[in-house]
């Protein structure tokens, strides 16, 4: 099967939709380089992995969460000793929405 190269004028639209303002010489650049990255991808397709199973992770390792347990808090008055600005047992905290909240 014959890769498709890729060619100036695809990196070209390809950073016109980025938005990037890229040099003819970038351009030239990134064409070469973009090629050399789809032959290593061809490569790779051409080997067998019928028998190599998917992977979520590299290592064999399955859910490494913590147990859910209770465990003492920080409580209130160390929770809020660095804030900024607090109201009794509360972190007050800029307005960010403008006018009235309803639910």
């Amino acid at each position: 099967m014959e890769q498709k190269k890729i060619d100036v004028g695809q990196v070209r639209q390809v950073a016109k939709l980025s938005r990037l303002d890229l040099s003819e010489a970038e351009i030239a650049e990134f064409t070469v380089q973009l090629e050399a990255i789809l032959e290593y991808v061809a490569k790779l397709n051409q080997l067998d992995t019928s028998n190599v199973e998917p992977l979520a992770h590299c290592l064999p390792i399955s859910n490494c969460l913590r147990g859910d347990e209770i465990r003492p808090s920080l409580g209130t008055e160390k929770t809020l000793s660095n804030a900024p600005d607090k109201d009794e047992q509360f972190f007050i905290v800029p307005k960010i929405l403008e006018g009235e909240l309803t639910l």
